[in-house]
């Protein structure tokens, strides 16, 4: 996993996987995912990241339980 903060153009890239990019999406404003030829999901793009992350500069990077406390989407059957 690589991940790219571009402060000139104010955007986070998140790649989760070092393949060719063959479809993006944008499913929400200034949020893209990008996926390969098999239409799996290979990375995310922030866009204006800055006025959307605490610090674009700073990572935390932590190995331990997911936050299931959260809202989770619908899922279709």
């Amino acid at each position: 996993m690589k991940v790219i903060y571009d402060p000139d153009k104010d955007i986070l890239q998140i790649t989760f996987v070092d393949t060719t990019v063959e479809e993006t999406t944008q499913i929400a404003p200034g949020l893209v995912v990008d996926y390969d030829v098999d239409g799996h999901t290979i990375g995310l793009e922030i866009t204006k990241a800055s006025t959307k992350v605490d610090n674009p500069y700073a990572m935390c990077y932590v190995v331990g339980k997911a936050n299931f406390d959260k809202p989770r989407p619908n899922e279709k059957n």
